[in-house]
């Protein structure tokens, strides 16, 4: 069985088979007795924002995916009598229709009822403590593997010693130049056949700025420590050979402090994830969050409803802050030309199909010209048109 949580990826992928049915032996791939779980990943901050919480169920091996659920009611209560309703948005994501931020002293309760008239709720939960990232660093190291790379550092400091545990996210985003982009492109000609015709390049775009999000659960905690005080914590690695730091890099750091009880969820979710976990002797049992169905308590439901502060900063950096006049890493893809010819031995075209459906982009003329060759070099489209990895808009908090 694997199972998708919202934003956390595939953290309950397998994880959640094995803890419902135990390791068998031999392994198979399929249970007869498959329970559809529903799972609920749902954080609201203290952002004045619309809030999210994301829901789905659990699946088998041999489905594609998880089932998004997408037809249930869904709310929060903060008990001092405001209830916020949450609308559906596209697989399993719903926001809340109107934008609030979670205040201290408050206890927030989730609702959700499904299209079957099943109802769930949560434990109530109250708003951590406010802490804020100091500084976000970069600094060239060489990893536990070996690898020379950049680290993204966080440093925060809680004078109250309240905070104690913390969660972090990130979101980066990047400058992309297409390598082998050209003036020129190529389009099937007006008549029908297996002719190519050169024009002017007006859709393939050079300049992009693709933006990613990441998908595993980094956490650290003060808990043992004389003062409540994160210090150089690495919150991302990138190795030097990674293209996306090649010709500008921001990182954006979300810091969200948790409660005990979600730390230890997550912190839980997090083993469960490794391998070694998953196939070890010793099964830990359900992974219980604080989330439930109020009519039978021997449903089980995944997941977890947490109330975090946040804190965020944002930082940019070339490559050549940090490997000053060393090569660039290598692009995506090694984008070597190839010559279609126009028309196979059999008398099919080969060139204009590869133009027609995007997957060849024009490189060049092909200036030597053999047997089984055609008139033109040309590279996957991701070579020549960054649009394949992110929109061409700069964004609004880029800054060079």
């Amino acid at each position: 069985m694997r199972v998708k949580l919202g934003k956390m990826e595939n953290r309950f992928l397998c994880v959640i088979g094995f803890l419902f049915y135990g390791c068998i032996e031999p392994f198979e791939t399929s249970f007869v007795d498959f329970e559809s779980a529903l799972v609920i990943d749902g954080t609201i901050t203290n952002e004045l924002k619309q809030q999210e919480v994301f829901l789905s169920r659990t699946y088998e091996f041999e489905d594609d995916g998880p089932t998004a659920e997408s037809t249930a009611d869904v709310s929060v209560s903060d008990g001092e009598g405001n209830t916020y309703t949450f609308q559906h948005i596209a697989n399993g994501l719903y926001r809340s229709e109107q934008a609030f931020a979670a205040q201290s002293g408050r206890n927030y309760e989730l609702s959700v009822i499904t299209q079957d008239g099943r109802n769930y709720g949560s434990d109530p939960t109250q708003l951590t403590a406010t802490t804020s990232i100091d500084e976000i660093s970069v600094e060239r190291i060489t990893d536990d593997q070996g690898q020379d790379g950049v680290a993204i550092l966080v440093d925060s400091f809680d004078p109250t010693g309240n905070a104690k545990n913390y969660r972090y996210e990130f979101i980066e985003t990047y400058r992309v130049i297409s390598p082998t982009w050209n003036p020129i492109s190529l389009e099937p000609a007006p008549e029908p056949g297996c002719e190519v015709i050169k024009v002017p390049n007006t859709t393939d775009e050079q300049i992009c700025y693709p933006t990613s999000f990441s998908n595993n659960i980094i956490l650290t905690s003060t808990e043992d420590l004389e003062e409540d005080r994160v210090s150089n914590f690495m919150v991302r690695f990138i190795n030097r050979n990674n293209y996306i730091m090649s010709h500008r890099y921001s990182i954006l750091v979300r810091q969200l402090v948790q409660s005990n009880e979600a730390y230890a969820f997550f912190e839980t979710l997090n083993e469960l994830s490794g391998s070694e976990s998953l196939f070890s002797e010793t099964q830990p049992g359900f992974l219980q969050g604080n989330v439930f169905s109020k009519e039978d308590s021997n449903e089980r439901v995944l997941g977890f409803f947490d109330v975090a502060s946040v804190s965020e900063k944002r930082i940019f950096f070339n490559y050549d802050d940090l490997y000053p006049g060393e090569p660039l890493p290598p692009y995506l893809d090694p984008c070597r030309p190839s010559s279609p010819p126009l028309i196979n031995m059999g008398g099919r075209c080969v060139l204009r199909p590869l133009i027609e459906n995007g997957a060849g982009i024009y490189f060049a003329d092909n200036g030597e010209q053999g047997d089984n060759e055609g008139p033109y070099l040309v590279v996957p489209r991701v070579c020549g048109d960054c649009k394949e990895l992110g929109p061409t808009e700069v964004p609004d908090f880029w800054i060079e």
